[in-house]
């Protein structure tokens, strides 16, 4: 089956529209959270892989050119953080009080578990960035000796559960603020968060940005520091 894909520079491309829009449309039938597109996606193209026995370098072939639209699609997150920029003003130090303490705590949680269950120091290393961007979390990873292949599934993993716990968490601890729920889906969630924090409302879709940048940021800074003592 790999051979009948392998000269088609498009496969990869059109199985993850495919797969993508599957997502949506289970999600939208059954309105659960933990119907998230990019999970039911994922798990629709590994089964594909597997099944047609497809060589994941085949599939990458087409994939990769969505993935280029990753980085550009960030960024074009800043619109609706412009258009809530005296909301940023006026809770400039909590907001970037808040992002700190939530980045420093997210690495050091990690660097105790990592101890405490004996993990290698390249998949510790990994997984430091993963509450970032893929886009920054790549990069960050290869930086500091860890892989990527980890950090990306990390992150994914990452994004997906917290948007499925989301609402919930905001119902058991009352987080009723926009702002709060914005910072919290994009601090915790990146990319993946955030596009649940645009469905909400444009306030925590705009701060749920301002979190990306800002974890991103931290977590450069901070992530080679931490893995000299590692």
């Amino acid at each position: 089956m790999n051979a009948v894909f392998e000269n088609s520079a498009y496969f990869g491309f059109f199985l993850t529209l495919l797969g993508y829009g599957l997502g949506l449309a289970v999600q939208k039938k059954t309105k659960l959270a933990v119907c998230n597109p990019l999970l039911i996606s994922t798990v629709f193209i590994i089964g594909v892989l597997l099944a047609g026995r497809i060589h994941f370098e085949t599939f990458n072939q087409g994939a990769q050119y969505i993935t280029y639209l990753l980085t550009p699609a960030t960024v074009c997150l800043a619109l609706p953080l412009y258009r809530q920029l005296r909301i940023l003003k006026e809770n400039l130090v909590p907001v970037l009080a808040g992002l700190t303490a939530g980045t420093v705590t997210c690495m050091g949680l990690i660097g105790g578990m990592a101890y405490l269950l004996h993990l290698e120091r390249t998949m510790t290393l990994s997984l430091l960035p993963k509450s970032i961007t893929t886009a920054i979390a790549i990069g960050v990873t290869e930086e500091i000796g860890g892989l990527s292949g980890i950090t990306v599934a990390a992150v994914v993993i990452t994004g997906i559960l917290s948007t499925v716990v989301a609402d919930l968490v905001f119902k058991v601890c009352h987080i009723k603020d926009p702002v709060a729920q914005g910072l919290a889906l994009g601090a915790s969630g990146h990319a993946i968060g955030t596009s649940k924090a645009l469905l909400m409302g444009e306030i925590q879709g705009a701060m749920s940005s301002l979190a990306i940048v800002v974890t991103g940021i931290i977590t450069v800074i901070l992530v080679p520091v931490v893995a000299r003592f590692i």
